[in-house]
């Protein structure tokens, strides 16, 4: 397992400028920042005008703020923490659409994603033509949910990722989700603390996973019966989860298989981010 390989190099963030998209925000560009990525910010608007550069979160203004760029720095991007920076406006009257259609040009490494409930659905989730969203290869997607301040401060950039839990079943494979948790925490420099691992069946049908050593950190295996969904989150809740990582099958597309799942019963009911793995995918095998 190599977990000193780069595996990300552009950052997509699509972004209604909303309050939980500011937290969603904080997280993609702290992400940018440890991986030295190219980060975009896009925006999806049904009508010309009306958006100033000003309604992005400056990040500028947020580098400051996070003591990670000086105002003494060249004013000509944020090249002083290996960051670029692109904001762009996108016209037309389907955001998830518009986010396919700059993909197909442009593709990213990680997605990250505020969602929020459309009656019952998550709106970046709530139609077919989600599904692109997180087709391509070698795509994972970090959901930060509404109304949570998820695992990275916005007002100052620090860390809070403690206690990480990872569902296991047969399928799919859930070392790429193993391998992305650690690569994470390595790559944050995070504090110490815990990995969960939980699978809900019979404790004998718990799969084999490999759980290398990370510093300061400790391995936690957990089983238990009944509806796999409420055995996952009354875990996250129990451990105080920061962050859940699932690996997810997405051999008919990754959306198309949270459609109706358990991954997107994950998503509609936790109450800390969702960094999702992608098996079929030549990150999830880079991951292992």
């Amino acid at each position: 397992m190599d977990l000193g390989a780069p595996v990300i190099d552009h950052i997509l963030h699509p972004s209604d400028l909303s309050e939980a998209s500011q937290v969603a925000f904080a997280h993609a560009l702290k992400a940018a920042l440890v991986a030295r990525a190219r980060l975009t910010m896009l925006h999806v608007s049904p009508k010309p005008g009306g958006l100033r550069w000003e309604d992005f979160p400056g990040v500028q203004d947020t580098l400051e703020r996070w003591g990670a760029r000086s105002r003494k720095s060249s004013q000509g991007g944020v090249s002083a923490t290996g960051v670029a920076v692109t904001k762009i406006v996108a016209r037309h009257r389907d955001p998830v659409e518009a986010v396919q259609r700059y993909m197909q040009s442009h593709p990213a490494d990680l997605l990250v994603l505020a969602t929020s409930h459309y009656r019952g659905r998550m709106r970046w989730l709530r139609r077919s033509t989600a599904v692109p969203l997180a087709r391509r290869a070698g795509q994972m997607t970090l959901f930060v949910p509404a109304g949570v301040d998820g695992f990275v401060s916005l007002a100052n950039g620090s860390l809070s990722l403690r206690n990480v839990l990872i569902p296991v079943a047969a399928s799919p494979r859930p070392q790429p989700a193993v391998a992305a948790a650690i690569r994470l925490v390595r790559r944050l420099e995070c504090a110490p603390g815990e990995f969960t691992l939980v699978h809900i069946g019979a404790a004998g049908s718990m799969p084999a996973v490999r759980r290398p050593t990370v510093p300061g950190w400790t391995w936690t295996a957990a089983t238990g019966r009944g509806d796999v969904i409420d055995g996952i989150i009354d875990r996250a809740r129990e451990t105080r989860a920061d962050l859940i990582v699932m690996s997810t099958d997405g051999r008919n597309g990754f959306l198309d298989a949270l459609r109706g799942s358990h991954s997107e019963r994950v998503l509609s009911r936790t109450r800390c981010p969702v960094l999702a793995i992608p098996v079929e995918s030549s990150a999830a095998d880079r991951l292992e």
